[in-house]
């Protein structure tokens, strides 16, 4: 298969930065700054206060006038961007109503939304790292690139300026592909170490060696032709559960950046977090942002 020869670089003219003002949701402002100054993208800041009913009519909401949380959500925007300025940056602050997981949905049609940054601080659930509800929602159901900072990200004050490592998981499907210009692009835009990387969990000891050899092949035939002026490129095969083998490769070259695609399944409904079980595992407990594009 001979390498692409497609453009790598990619467009991003909206970036949505959903927050609820909490420390966690701030971790992910200096990608979000970063980012768009790289695209030179609008950034839409937006928060979500809750709809209050009012108690003598049920099936009214309450005159907004009237609404305390409304009036609380709109005083915090204000402070948010005073306190957290995006100099240089074309930016528009938006206030919701009702369950942020729900309106970023609304958000992203309305605004053309090519990217959504978001910070989550997760919680410890009884088997496994959970993101919280708000963010989990978005990471499932906005219909574009998603960069999550998750619980294990290391906060800092200082400001980003550029992803050195980034690690590109894929699974060969057309889903998890088309997440492939993403990376390049990133890995384009920074000069940085690309790693195409690919786990095989179920594979006999004696077939390992020639399976990893066709398999780096297969890898080293997603990059363009032009690659080598632009970034450092490796293709690594691994015999390991996905999650598992994503996660300690990223550790091993101290990845700034994991990027996947993730692409829904045709099994029933009550199956529908399966497609995302892999790119969820790894954005729980990755050290590093990840970016997940939807196939």
């Amino acid at each position: 298969m001979p390498a692409t020869t497609i453009s790598s670089r990619i467009s991003i003219k909206n970036i949505l930065f959903p927050t609820d003002f909490s420390e966690a949701a701030a971790g992910a402002l200096p990608y979000v700054r970063a980012l768009a100054r790289w695209y030179d993208a609008k950034v839409v800041i937006a928060h979500s206060a809750p709809a209050v009913r009012a108690l003598a009519l049920p099936l009214q909401p309450v005159p907004q006038e009237m609404d305390l949380e409304w009036e609380s959500a709109q005083s915090k925007m204000k402070e948010f961007i005073h306190t957290n300025p995006l100099p240089g940056l074309h930016a528009e602050a938006v206030v919701c109503r009702g369950e942020m997981g729900n309106s970023v949905t609304d958000v992203v049609g309305r605004y053309r939304i090519d990217l959504v940054v978001v910070g989550t601080r997760g919680r410890e659930g009884m088997r496994k790292v959970m993101l919280g509800s708000g963010a989990e929602r978005i990471f499932r159901r906005a219909g574009c690139p998603v960069l999550t900072v998750g619980p294990n990200v290391k906060r800092t004050e200082a400001e980003f300026e550029s992803w050195k490592n980034i690690l590109f998981a894929t699974d060969f499907c057309e889903g998890s592909l088309g997440a492939l210009p993403y990376a390049l692009s990133i890995a384009e835009e920074n000069q940085a170490q690309l790693t195409l990387a690919h786990m095989l969990p179920l594979v006999p000891i004696e077939r390992q060696s020639s399976v990893e050899e066709a398999t780096q092949q297969r890898l080293q035939s997603l990059l363009p032709v032009d690659a080598a002026d632009w970034c450092t490129a490796e293709c690594v095969v691994g015999f390991e559960f996905p999650s598992d083998g994503i996660l300690r490769i990223a550790a091993q070259r101290c990845a700034d950046l994991i990027v996947m695609g993730v692409h829904k399944s045709d099994v029933p409904p009550a199956s529908s977090h399966l497609p995302w079980a892999i790119a969820y595992e790894v954005v729980c407990h990755a050290k590093c942002p990840v970016l997940t594009v939807r196939g």
